[in-house]
């Protein structure tokens, strides 16, 4: 049987397709945004990778999310097995869903407003402290993140050409966090274990910390392996969680503060690996990938990967 990978950005597709072929695993793109599906139609036998991204509006694929919910939900009723299926869709596609399913599983969050519309926007900020930051609802690598040290400042964004409504209509209003170093954590899993973290350098990065190739800008790599982090507790809660909500593969950022709290900001279900930390982990991220697939593939019966 055949790996189908359901995504919306063929320019982080090669290394994934190496590590694939390094594996033996036959894989295919499914490449969603626009194109017919048969409602009518069963499925193609396999796996099912869903790499589905929240900011795929910013790439000219505006209906990449939609298609997906309906693509996804067509694999699921017919029985197909979907690594990172329809329910993690969803995560991947609302902060707000993720930041309320990570608080209810008791960890910790920030103070965070979901502002659906522009009017409440200001009595929103009102009630943190400043700085406060500013950010899409539906997202990805740091776009649209914004910082402001006072609602004065935020109104005149507000007013001024500058500012774009976010494409879900919902924004949030958060606490700004201040780092007890300049780098945030982004820990990675695969399959119900932990890959490495990966430490990110927000003293050059700013909020825009993608760890793709693709994403990568010409300087000195803002990332780097955080050695011995196997024994941090957060890990353990990270699994769980990912255990609970059906998530496969993800990384979890989050930032150590200067009061002494871990707080976790992101899930990003279709995490990206950086060649720099991969070179200088014990396994790489996208060959981890593979094998875990492949052993999937390897355990289907008949059904078809259900």
């Amino acid at each position: 049987m055949k790996l189908h990978v359901v995504h919306d950005n063929p320019d982080w597709y090669p290394p994934f397709a190496d590590a694939f072929d390094a594996e033996g695993l036959e894989h295919e793109q499914w490449l969603l945004g626009e194109g017919t599906f048969d409602l009518g139609a069963e499925p193609p036998r396999g796996l099912f990778w869903s790499r589905i991204s929240a900011s795929s509006h910013a790439r000219g694929r505006p209906h990449a999310k939609d298609h997906a919910r309906a693509v996804l939900s067509w694999l699921e009723a017919y029985g197909r097995h979907v690594v990172n299926g329809r329910r993690v869709l969803e995560l991947e596609m609302s902060k707000a869903v993720q930041l309320a399913a990570l608080r209810a599983s008791g960890i910790e969050v920030p103070v965070t407003f979901a502002v659906a519309g522009r009017a409440e926007l200001l009595d929103a900020a009102g009630k943190l402290s400043a700085p406060f930051i500013v950010k899409p609802n539906q997202g990805g690598k740091g776009l649209g993140v914004r910082r402001f040290e006072s609602v004065a400042e935020f109104a005149e964004y507000l007013d001024s050409s500058e500012y774009e409504p976010p494409v879900d209509g919902i924004t949030l209003v958060q606490e700004y966090l201040r780092a007890a170093k300049p780098f945030v954590t982004r820990v990675e899993i695969v399959g119900g274990e932990l890959l490495y973290a990966l430490t990110a350098d927000t003293a050059r990065g700013g909020f825009e910390l993608c760890p793709a190739e693709a994403c990568a800008v010409p300087a000195q790599s803002l990332f780097a392996l955080r050695d011995e982090f196997g024994g941090h507790p957060i890990v353990d809660r990270y699994l769980r969680f990912a255990a609970r909500q059906g998530i496969a593969i993800a990384g979890f950022e989050f930032i150590e503060t200067e009061d002494g709290r871990v707080i976790t900001y992101d899930v990003n279900a279709t995490t990206n690996y950086n060649p720099q930390v991969d070179a200088a982990a014990a396994d790489a991220g996208p060959r981890r990938v593979a094998r875990y697939l492949k052993g999937l593939l390897a355990t289907a019966g008949e059904g078809g990967g259900s």
